[in-house]
């Protein structure tokens, strides 16, 4: 015979906030370095890589304008989601995913710097998208 043990119901809604409060901290932290980046690209810093016979050619200054208005909206939705409204978890999966697209095409400019942020902005993702919103009292915990 096998028990189940099931957590306390508050310790559910810890966890919960935890999660929330984790992906709000790694978003406003993706964000902040988003800026930066883009503030370096529109500088036209010498940080960054060039590579040729890359399929995707854009112009350096364009991706700092799109990694710069990226990272200002994390940082946005970042700040909302410390109060865990459903606009801000729905917008931080948005951002994240956009920051995830824009690092992949962003790679050949800068690999390393790309990969990190990516990994960030998925477990961001990860974070808002593992818990579920508070279920009203008497709902049985199996059914939605």
């Amino acid at each position: 015979m096998t028990a189940t043990h099931q957590p306390p119901e508050g310790q559910k809604v810890a966890w919960a906030e935890g999660m929330v409060t984790f992906a709000a901290v790694m978003l406003t932290i993706v964000g902040v370095l988003d800026v930066f980046r883009g503030v370096m690209a529109i500088a036209q810093d010498d940080v960054f890589v060039t590579t040729p016979s890359y399929v995707f050619r854009f112009d350096l200054t364009g991706w700092g304008w799109t990694h710069l208005i990226l990272g200002a909206i994390a940082v946005v939705v970042g700040i909302g989601l410390f109060q865990a409204p459903m606009w801000a978890r729905i917008g931080g999966v948005a951002i994240a995913s956009l920051i995830i697209i824009a690092n992949f095409l962003d790679l050949p400019y800068s690999p390393v710097w790309s990969i990190v942020m990516i990994a960030f902005s998925g477990f961001v993702i990860w974070a808002l998208c593992a818990v579920r919103p508070e279920k009203p009292s008497g709902t049985p915990m199996g059914t939605r």
